[in-house]
């Protein structure tokens, strides 16, 4: 985990907007800072898995979000009314990224407010899971973040893939916790249940993210793709994509 995801509370996108060259690069500076929060967030999370001692920057990675989201509250109307065409797209998605973002912040919040709780009892293999389950999303957000400031469409098609990873997951942690007979259900069981959904409602808005950067870049969005041909929604939409593309040149 780099040093820069460490230190969350510092930028220059947020201390000094009025910097920047205009109102819209200012949202996008905050979108883009909201990125590096929330991709923070979800590292300390991991971290705290095993040191409880820790929580304590997720909430501060969740103060700062929620501040980011209101400046973006705050300021957006005005300057899409002083908009291009082009440029409302961008700050459309913008908008759309940052209120994913704070979600991911809250449900993140929420996973460490119960780590705090059960941490010392927890079984190795739900701390396993759990980490890993953290590292995905941490994943996910560090890719669709550089897909969105790069307008990368591969790796925001890479992201919608790794939300699997994390539901796969999460379903191993349910079917351990569910069946009457394991060893691992007890009463601490619903905390790691809640756990494990609230990471994996955060990669669905990880994925969210990335489907709106998918349109954002392309023009095109996923949600139009047929649903009854056979294959991946990833690899259909490419290729729709590319149908698109032939149909038009």
């Amino acid at each position: 985990m780099s040093s820069a995801a460490k230190d969350p509370i510092n930028s220059d996108a947020e201390r000094h907007p009025q910097s920047l060259a205009s109102p819209q690069a200012t949202l996008v500076a905050l979108t883009l800072r909201a990125f590096e929060v929330a991709t923070a967030a979800a590292s300390h999370a991991a971290d705290s898995v095993s040191s409880p001692a820790l929580t304590q920057a997720v909430f501060d990675c969740e103060k700062e979000l929620d501040s980011l989201d209101r400046q973006m509250d705050e300021r957006f109307a005005t300057v899409l009314t002083q908009s291009s065409p082009e440029q409302v797209r961008e700050l459309l998605a913008c908008l759309k990224c940052m209120i994913d973002l704070e979600r991911i912040g809250d449900l993140i919040s929420s996973f460490v407010s119960r780590c705090r709780i059960v941490a010392f009892r927890l079984d190795m293999q739900d701390i396993s899971d759990l980490i890993n389950m953290n590292s995905h999303l941490e994943s996910m957000l560090n890719e669709v973040s550089h897909a969105f400031s790069a307008r990368d469409l591969s790796r925001a098609v890479g992201v919608l893939r790794s939300d699997r990873e994390i539901d796969r997951i999460r379903n191993l942690i349910f079917l351990r916790h569910l069946q009457d007979e394991a060893s691992c259900a007890g009463p601490d069981s619903i905390h790691v249940l809640l756990m494990a959904q609230a990471l994996e409602r955060a990669g669905d808005h990880a994925k969210n993210i990335a489907e709106e950067v998918c349109h954002f870049v392309s023009g095109r969005t996923i949600r139009h793709v047929p649903g009854s041909q056979e294959g991946s929604i990833e690899q259909l939409y490419l290729t729709w994509l590319w149908d698109q593309y032939k149909a038009t040149h």
